[in-house]
């Protein structure tokens, strides 16, 4: 991420999206042109996928979710929506990060991953950030600071 353009909190959560999307699409090509040549590559990239989402997630339970439960109550249903969400990428994660090689077992769940994760994507951009945008008494630039101060933390610097 950029430290030189600042980022409301919608944005940097966007960010990682995005950032995640690349790693699982860099995947899926890398799976389909060189199946057998790729097999390292291919599982680093699926184990930085791993390790972006978790810190994103984390990022989302203990910082995003509850300012947006707080300023938005009726926001309630769609936030415990995205934490049953988080549960089911987190199971996912645990897998791809259970297994030692990339093939087909790999492949599958990486798969399987990056469509629950397009999922929860889709509902972030759609239900979520728009509801946090129009609260009331809702700082997404503050927040969006304090969600970079602990992405840096998570992240090991």
């Amino acid at each position: 991420m950029s430290t030189l353009m600042k980022k409301d909190a919608c944005q940097l959560l966007d960010a990682d999206h995005i950032a995640v999307k690349h790693l699982l699409v860099a995947y899926a090509r890398k799976a389909m042109a060189d199946p057998e040549g790729s097999a390292a590559e291919r599982l680093e990239l699926a184990r930085q996928a791993c390790r972006d989402l978790t810190v994103h997630a984390t990022l989302e339970e203990e910082i995003f979710y509850p300012a947006l439960r707080q300023a938005v109550p009726a926001a309630a249903d769609v936030v415990g929506e995205g934490e049953e969400e988080h549960q089911e990428i987190k199971d996912l994660v645990a897998q791809v990060q259970g297994m030692d090689t990339a093939g087909p077992e790999l492949d599958a769940l990486v798969s399987e991953l990056a469509r629950t994760v397009e999922h929860h994507v889709k509902e972030e951009r759609d239900e979520l950030f728009p509801k946090a945008k129009s609260a009331q008494g809702l700082d997404l630039d503050a927040l969006g600071e304090r969600l970079r101060v602990r992405q840096q933390e998570l992240a090991g610097g």
